[in-house]
């Protein structure tokens, strides 16, 4: 998992619905990385995801992720990951922080 500062990560927030995020488990991660390698996998923008996160930041209920590169939390709505559509769970396991 990427070394975030675990001070940045406790003022983090999704920007849409202002819910707590934390890092999400490197299964989902890896999860995530295999669809956007196969090239299945969109953003909620409707963008092309590219892979090689090293992390993400998944929303406390689970539904929403947001990439992390180069330690860098991308929190723009339209950059974030629909979990929900990947995994086809009604969400994943939320995070614990």
């Amino acid at each position: 998992m990427s070394p975030l500062d675990p001070e940045l990560l406790d003022i983090l927030v999704c920007p849409e619905t202002h819910r707590a995020v934390a890092l999400a488990d490197d299964g989902l991660v890896a999860r995530v990385n295999a669809a956007a390698g196969a090239g299945s996998l969109t953003n909620r923008g409707g963008d092309p995801v590219q892979p090689g996160f090293e992390a993400l930041l998944l929303r406390d209920d689970g539904r929403v992720a947001y990439p992390v590169r180069d330690d860098i939390p991308i929190m723009l709505i339209d950059e974030s990951i629909d979990v929900h559509a990947l995994t086809g769970d009604a969400a994943v396991d939320a995070p614990t922080p």
